[in-house]
């Protein structure tokens, strides 16, 4: 077995993987052994078939699978050897004038494309200069931010009657032109029917001062004109809904209004915990707290999105363009080469990251511990406890959750992933010039449409 490697160009080599006889002869025949021993075939007890019929069965299928074995093992142990970095994988090379006969051939040849990482060469000195934007909390966003937090925490209230906004608890029940139950039509209980998503005014008017025990007969297609509403309110399949009319009666249970949470210990004490919070002004002080960590949070994705950028532009990475093309293409099943030529330019840029960032962490010997990803998995865990409202999570909770995100492989890798990239990002900014720079928040979600 042989490896030779030719350059094509600086991006560009061709790989030959010369197998000879001698390479796979005692493994091919160790299955086709493994085969007899197995075989049952009729006319002859198991394990006494005669080794030519097995051979004539088996052999070209056995032969092409054990030469596909070491030509992949073959290739894997010499791009390790050889430590060649190369992109992608490598790909076998399309050559109408060689085509491998295994029922014919004894040795073989194969040739495999590879695409060859560039050189690249970065330092980074004081006289480079980034900015980096300080969120300020402005009134407005506080007052949102704060008017967010009673919504979440608000809660529906039975009231006397209906206005213009209010839910409904009812029964509703398919009726016919005069108004009357039709025998063995819809009718579904315990619906929660939104007077405030009705679009046609005049139904909307129909439930005007409604109120517990009252009955009204209604179009449930001009209120709710969108049908995978009408599936969702009557609990039927979209397809369904075009087959019946619209004239339904709902029987009204309870008539409820939302209101948003008041401010108050009750308040304080369901966001952060008992006594932690004991005036409206310390609640504000942990909401301006709460918003600047996620400010800061932005402004550091921010800082690394500048980073990309400005290495992108500054260090022209070359890549084996058309070798990348086509390897995107063989391994994705979902792509073909129209849509692939049409957006190469994102795929070159993240591979040009890609390459920047490995050798920035490798220059610089950037690792991650074990301990690192596990707090990493933590605040993702404490991020997605957050989002349902809950602020005061015990420590085992977020243990838990987060073992059960590193269990998953891919879920690890990225996690570790994105802890590496943090602490590269974290490099460059000691190693730069920072140009601080306060903005509202306005100004800086702008920055993600002109950039």
């Amino acid at each position: 077995m042989n490896i030779i490697k030719e350059n094509v160009d600086k991006l560009n080599a061709i790989l030959k993987v010369s197998i000879e006889k001698t390479d796979y002869a005692e493994n091919v025949e160790n299955v086709l052994k493994d085969h007899r021993r197995k075989a049952q075939i009729k006319g002859f007890r198991q394990g006494k078939v005669p080794m030519g019929m097995i051979k004539s069965m088996y052999f070209v299928p056995v032969l092409a699978e054990e030469v596909n074995k070491l030509v992949s093992e073959s290739l894997y142990n010499y791009l390790q050897t050889e430590e060649l970095r190369i992109l992608g994988e490598p790909m076998a090379k399309i050559n109408e004038e060689k085509k491998i006969d295994f029922e014919k051939d004894e040795n073989f040849e194969f040739e495999f494309e590879i695409g060859l990482s560039p050189e690249i060469s970065i330092e980074f000195t004081e006289k480079d200069k980034y900015p980096y934007y300080k969120i300020k909390v402005g009134k407005k966003e506080f007052e949102e931010y704060k008017d967010s937090v009673a919504k979440k925490y608000g809660e529906f209230i039975n009231v006397d009657a209906a206005g213009d906004d209010e839910l409904l608890k009812c029964v509703l029940v398919k009726v016919n032109s005069d108004g009357e139950e039709v025998e063995e039509g819809i009718r579904t209980e315990d619906v929660s029917m939104s007077l405030d998503m009705m679009k046609d005014t005049d139904q909307k008017l129909l439930f005007k001062g409604a109120k517990k025990g009252e009955e009204i007969v209604f179009d449930v297609k001009k209120a709710y004109p969108d049908d995978t509403e009408i599936a969702a309110l009557l609990r039927i399949d979209k397809g369904e809904v075009p087959l019946i009319d619209g004239k339904f009666k709902c029987i009204i249970n309870e008539v409820q209004k939302f209101e948003k949470a008041t401010f108050d210990k009750d308040l304080f004490d369901k966001v952060y915990g008992e006594d932690i919070v004991k005036t409206e002004a310390e609640f504000d002080e942990k909401l301006k707290g709460e918003m600047s960590t996620q400010y800061e949070r932005d402004s550091e994705y921010r800082f690394a999105v500048d980073v990309r950028e400005t290495l992108l532009k500054k260090e022209k990475v070359e890549l084996p363009v058309e070798f990348l093309k086509r390897w995107l293409v063989e391994t994705n099943e979902n792509l073909t080469a129209e849509q692939v030529e049409k957006d190469f330019g994102e795929y070159e840029d993240d591979f040009r990251w890609q390459l920047i960032k490995d050798h920035l962490i490798k220059q610089q010997d950037i690792k991650v511990s074990e301990e690192e990803v596990m707090e990493s998995a933590k605040e993702v865990a404490r991020n997605q406890y957050h989002q349902y409202g809950i602020m005061d999570i015990p420590d085992e909770y977020l243990d838990n959750y987060a073992k059960e995100l590193l269990s998953k492989k891919e879920e690890a890798r990225k996690i570790a992933d994105r802890k590496l990239e943090e602490k590269l990002v974290n490099f460059i900014k000691n190693k730069v010039k920072i140009d601080d720079k306060e903005i509202t928040t306005e100004k800086f979600r702008k920055l993600f449409d002109t950039k």
